[in-house]
């Protein structure tokens, strides 16, 4: 395995900007995407995630490791419009208008295709899939009444590579990526940018919960680096297309892996 790279500094890619982060409380990516937008000096930051307590102290750590006061939570489940109508009017209302959207919610879990009922098929479709439309449908009419704006999705390499007992994970993820290029070409104009990362392999908390240490060993060996990647190496990215670095780009899927190398 090779050596961890050093944490990145922040170089002011979000100075100014406003920033909507769903699924963001706890460890992932969601969180760590966050605290890179506040490094990278973003005016105001909005997080939502379906854990009371657990939205709050991700609010509070935040303010304390960045320093940005202006940090706001809110409750939402991106399978139920209601609360996903009332995360935007908030964000709206609370950062002035939001500049930038990530779209991170997303489940995902291991079963057989033959095992898998209905039910567990479409609660992953709908909070992975269906809730990154409900949230840019939600956005879109805010962003193209000002003619600007950055929407960026969080999908996976399972969007275009096979692996057992992860059809409908795979199926949404796909689908996400799907929707970020024919979104995208709505939005373009209106001048708003929407793109997506495509992580293989990021070891946070709710992945080792949900994923056997076995499987996520023999995942972590596949990568050029032997390892999976720190969860802000690939907000880092996240971050970059979020910013005007990313001009032109717009319906792109772009990999955050080693396995192309």
């Amino acid at each position: 395995m090779s050596q961890l790279p050093e944490y990145v500094a922040g170089h002011g890619l979000l100075t100014g900007r406003s920033v909507l982060i769903t699924a963001a409380a706890g460890a992932g990516i969601g969180f760590s995407a966050a605290k890179r937008a506040a490094e990278e000096g973003c005016r105001a930051l909005m997080i939502s995630d379906i854990h009371p307590a657990r939205l709050e102290a991700a609010v509070e750590t935040l303010k304390s490791e960045t320093g940005l006061g202006r940090i706001y939570g809110q409750l939402c489940d991106v399978s139920d419009e209601a609360q996903v109508q009332a995360l935007i009017e908030a964000a709206e209302h609370q950062l002035g208008g939001v500049d930038v959207l990530i779209n991170n919610a997303g489940l995902g879990g291991q079963k057989s295709v033959v095992e898998m009922t209905d039910a567990e098929w479409s609660r992953v479709l709908d909070i992975t899939l269906t809730g990154t439309f409900r949230m840019t449908r939600a956005m879109l009419p805010h962003m193209q009444r000002r003619r600007r704006g950055v929407i960026v999705n969080n999908a996976s390499v399972l969007g275009w590579r096979a692996q057992k007992e992860q059809a409908h994970y795979a199926a949404a993820k796909a689908g996400v990526m799907a929707l970020t290029r024919c979104s995208a070409l709505e939005a373009a104009e209106y001048g708003i940018r929407i793109n997506a990362v495509s992580p293989s392999l990021a070891l946070h908390d709710f992945l080792k919960k949900a994923s056997s240490a076995e499987l996520l060993e023999q995942l972590a060996a596949k990568e050029a680096f032997g390892r999976g990647a720190e969860v802000w190496e690939v907000a880092n990215v996240m971050m970059f297309l979020a910013s005007d670095y990313a001009s032109y780009m717009t319906g792109e899927i772009v990999p955050v892996s080693s396995q192309r190398a």
